[in-house]
């Protein structure tokens, strides 16, 4: 398991470079419970953007996978695990990169380019959309913590909670970092904070997530945002499927036109 510390904390990492010099880097950043293997490795992400010829780098945030499990809550400041992925990548010797996160890993990836805008080339926010901009819910964040640290999971009543509980025990994932994580107090990002952004960004979202809102509200708040809805697809089967991949490289070849002109 290759891993660094950066900031004080160990943070697990693939680095898959090509044989030839990389036409381009594109970093991965995970969801909740879940890790760059399970995320983006067994889902044949990896493998998708290999062939493509590029440098491949997925990324454990703090608390998940194989990097360090921090149990306060105070530890996952989104400031503090953009940083962890900057400094990563500093220490790689890797300048300008593509930036793809899904669901939670959005907020990271989002916060690393406000903070970089310079270094991100092209970013993709995969399962969000509207609601992104909707204010935490501090009763359904403590919600999320209990069913993690709930002694059986078959007492949890929300079913999309009781499926986070489920899948992060079958990652073997460490419950009592998850519920540090979910008690993280996190301000929601504004459509002001993103309106400067240089890059292209795509959101990118199942059709029936319903708990991501619709992708071009999200997209519109971008000077470059584009906006692709996966048919058939819920927060969870979208991120593997091939639909959701066609977009992304579609994207990033500039094949997909810009819906919302200078003024729109």
């Amino acid at each position: 398991m290759p891993s660094l510390t950066v900031n004080g904390v160990e943070i697990a990492y693939d680095d898959i470079a090509p044989a030839a010099s990389p036409e381009r880097t594109v970093v991965f950043l995970h969801g909740y419970a879940s890790n760059r293997s399970e995320g983006w490795r067994r889902t044949s992400w990896y493998g998708a953007f290999e062939r493509r010829g590029a440098r491949v780098i997925g990324i454990d945030q703090r608390g998940h996978g194989e990097s360090a499990k921090l149990h306060d809550p105070a530890a996952y400041a989104r400031e503090a695990l953009a940083a962890d992925v900057l400094a990563l990548l500093d220490a790689l010797g890797v300048g300008r990169f593509d930036l793809i996160g899904y669901s939670m890993g959005t907020r990271t990836a989002l916060q690393a380019a406000l903070d970089a805008p310079d270094r991100v080339g092209n970013l993709v926010l995969g399962g969000v959309g509207g609601r992104f901009f909707d204010p935490p819910d501090e009763s359904r964040a403590e919600s999320l913590a209990a069913a993690m640290l709930a002694d059986d999971p078959e007492t949890i009543d929300h079913p999309l909670l009781r499926s986070f509980r489920h899948f992060a025990d079958e990652q073997g994932e460490d419950r009592a970092a998850l519920a540090a994580f979910a008690r993280a107090r996190n301000p929601a990002f504004t459509p002001d904070q993103l309106a400067g952004l240089p890059m292209p960004v795509l959101v990118v979202t199942g059709q029936r997530d319903q708990t991501a809102g619709d992708p071009e509200d999200l997209a519109r708040a971008f000077p470059h945002g584009r906006a692709v809805s996966v048919a058939g697809c819920d927060h969870f089967s979208a991120i593997p499927h091939a639909l959701t991949k066609a977009a992304v490289f579609d994207f990033l070849d500039g094949l997909l036109d810009d819906p919302f002109p200078p003024g729109f």
